[in-house]
Order: structure tokens, then sequence, then C-alpha cells
């Protein structure tokens, strides 16, 4: 998989709203400027070519999350044509369904995905982190922070929950990031991306009949174990949830990690005071003002079940809306000078982040996706002098709904 290199844009560069796509790359490369012309000019947008609309503003984007009259979930959380249809559930699961079926598919993944399981993990992040740092540092100071860390380990830390063994998650992952990658100038999921789902498909049917023989302790034998008033989930849904897992919980963790160095390694004044003790009391701040400045998740869609008036502009029923959580972290209306990355960020404003959605649809994963990276952050912290981040060379991944990095050369000074 090849990627175009990052693109520069100035700050406050004007834009033309009504050029404004998401499959864009040069809106990906640099969307502040997009966003801002959304929330101003066009909060409730209409993109005629394609027939979509786009909410942006964080009042709206807040109320969108949380409508589940008007907005339904049943077509997907991607505008992508192969993956917006009825049958969306089938690798998103309960994101891709509407309550009643939602809540209770929901209820029985809480079940064997619980805060304590997720809580038992920090030793073995702990120990990743340190693996996968050891080895890349060993050679030198230089390494690639997506392929040796950000990369490697979010996606053992699903497979390790799932009983993925370890010979098989390099092309796990390798399936995963297909599925996600978009090409410039095609609005769908590549040939690629769809054979790396049917591969998944095949392999996690494989998966599901062994642990029939022989369960485990691990999160597929409990969810062939979870049961709610009676009620257990089929081989149908369990391997929709492990493909939702092995995507939505390895990717969006991976970018948050390469935008959590991007952006703090442009800040050399804030990079100081984080490096300034190998303890930083300020990792926690640095993981939410990354989740706020450049949330791994751009985009949520929505189906419209009926029409919706926002701003004096009506969309009609039937019609696709994307949920801009984006463009609404960086309302200012509700954030401080929104386009600076900034630690000192206060707690009240940093409570207003919408980056793992709302509602009856807030991401089940937020905890696990929160203590892997501050857990991978600390430990980098804990052994670098410096960091430096080569941004000019740094490459990256372009998606439809998810933002992030697939390379990020990086040099680390030893403590």
């Amino acid at each position: 998989m090849t990627a175009a290199p990052l693109q520069r844009v100035q700050p406050g560069q004007p834009v033309d709203v009504d050029r404004f796509d998401i499959y864009d790359h040069a809106v990906q490369d640099a969307p502040l400027p997009w966003y801002r012309a959304l929330r101003d000019e066009r909060p409730f947008f209409h993109n005629a070519e394609h027939d979509y609309w786009v909410l942006s503003r964080h009042e709206d984007v807040h109320w969108a999350l949380r409508n589940d009259d008007a907005l339904s979930n049943k077509m997907g959380v991607s505008i992508d044509a192969s993956a917006w249809n009825e049958y969306a559930h089938y690798t998103m699961s309960f994101l891709a369904m509407d309550a009643p079926e939602a809540t209770r598919l929901r209820r029985l993944v809480s079940r064997a995905f619980t805060p304590r399981r997720v809580r038992e993990l920090a030793p073995r992040i702990q120990r990743l982190s340190e693996q996968y740092l050891d080895a890349a540092l060993e050679d030198g100071h230089e390494l690639d922070w997506i392929t040796d860390v950000a990369g490697r380990l979010p996606m053992d830390v699903i497979a390790e929950m799932m009983g993925v063994p370890a010979s098989d998650r390099d092309e796990v992952r390798r399936l995963a990031d297909l599925l996600v990658h978009r090409q410039d100038g095609l609005r769908d999921v590549p040939q690629a991306g769809i054979e790396a789902s049917l591969a998944l498909f095949e392999y996690y049917a494989g998966m599901l009949a062994e642990r029939r023989k022989r369960p485990s302790d691990d999160l597929t034998s409990a969810l062939l174990l979870a049961e709610d008033e009676g009620q257990r989930m089929n081989d149908r849904e369990i391997t929709a949830f492990l493909f939702l897992m092995v995507v939505a919980g390895n990717e969006t963790t991976t970018k948050l990690l390469g935008n959590a160095a991007y952006h703090l390694t442009a800040r050399p004044d804030q990079l100081a005071e984080v490096l300034a003790e190998p303890e930083s009391p300020l990792v926690d701040t640095w993981v939410e003002e990354t989740l706020r400045h450049d949330t791994s998740t751009q985009f949520l869609a929505r189906l419209l079940v009926e029409d919706v008036e926002r701003h004096g502009v009506t969309a009609p029923a039937g019609s696709q809306l994307l949920v801009a959580v984006g463009a609404a972290n960086h309302d200012e209306r509700v954030f401080t000078d929104p386009d600076t990355f900034d630690l000192h960020r206060s707690a009240d404003e940093l409570g207003q982040i919408v980056s793992f959605g709302g509602g009856r649809h807030f991401c089940l994963g937020a905890n696990l996706a929160r203590l892997e990276a501050r857990i991978a952050l600390a430990e980098l912290v804990r052994r670098a002098r410096t960091v430096e981040v080569e941004h000019e060379r740094a490459v990256r991944f372009y998606s439809s709904n998810v933002r992030g990095f697939a390379h990020l050369p990086m040099t680390v000074g030893l403590r």
C-alpha cells in the first residue's frame, strides 16, 4: 500500500466551501480551514454532486449523536458505496443497528467486554510498549513510530483479547489496513479491501469453530458464552463484532498514537514540558488534547428517517448525513483558540469533546483506547530526552472517515 506525501496548506488559507468533499485528499491533508468554512458559512452543508449532508457545529453534532428518532444507524457509519446498505451490521455489528436490536447486542457484548477485562490488560500493554520500543531503538535512535510501535501495539492488544495467535497478527493487521485505506479518486472500498474482508470473515469462522471445540479465557470464548435474559449471540453476530474490533479497535488507536506524536513535536515548547521529567504528569492531557485536536474518527454517517431542519435548511428523509465530529472539536463556540494544540487546555473544555460519539452509540472501546495511548506515550517519555518527528517526511493514511499516518519518521534522544 502506498500513500501520497503529506501536503502543506497555510493556516487561514481561504477555501471554497462548495468544493468540500470528504474523499478529496486535499481536504484530508488540511481539514481545519474547510471545517471552519463549514461551521461559519454552511453549518448544514449539502454536497449536491454526491448528495450527502454535513453537520459541523458542536451543538448540532451533540444533538445528532443523541437523536435516535430522526437519525438511524441501520445503514452503517460510512457512506462508502459498498458499505452503505442494510447489511452493514455484518461488518459493523451494533454500530449499524438501531434499538432494540442494538441495545440487545451491545448489552450482550458488554458482558464480555467488561471494564475489569480492560483494566486487566494494563500490565500486558505496558510489556508490549516496552518490547516494541526496545526493539525499535536497539540499533540506534531512529524509528518509524507507526511501523515500529503505534501500528503494532493496538493490533496485538486486540488480537490477544480475541485470542488471535501471534503468528497470525501481522496478516490480520495487513487485512485491517486494506479495509480502511482509500485511493485518491476512489469513493468506495477498493478491490483489495473487499478481498481482505472476505479473508477476515473466513478467518473468524475458523476461529469460532475452534473455540467451540476448545474454549479459552479470551474474548471470543466469552462472546460465545455471553447471555442476557436467556439470549445469546449467534455466529454471525460474533463475527461482526470481531470484525468491528479489528478495524475500529486497531486502526483508530494506531492513528491516535500517530497524531499525538505528530502534533506535540510540532510544538517544541510543549514538547519540552512533557519531556522535562521521566514521569510526566502531562501525558493524560496529551492524550485528551490529541483526541480533541485531531481525532482518529472524523465523520460518522447516519440515515435520516424523517425530514431534518437545521439553520433554516431542510434535508429530506432518506438522505445521507455526515456528523463531523472532527469539525465539532474545533468549534470556537466551545473551545478557546481551537486550531491550536494546547496541553494546558482546561478540563472543562476537554470534557466537551465528541471524539467517541455520544448517546447509545458512545464508543465501547473508549477506555481501552485511552489506556493504550497513555501507557505507550508514557513509556516513550520515560525513555526520551528528546523526540523529533520529520514532519516533511510524514506520510498520511487516507480514508473517508479515519485520519492519521501511514509512516512517521522519528528520532529519539535517550535519557
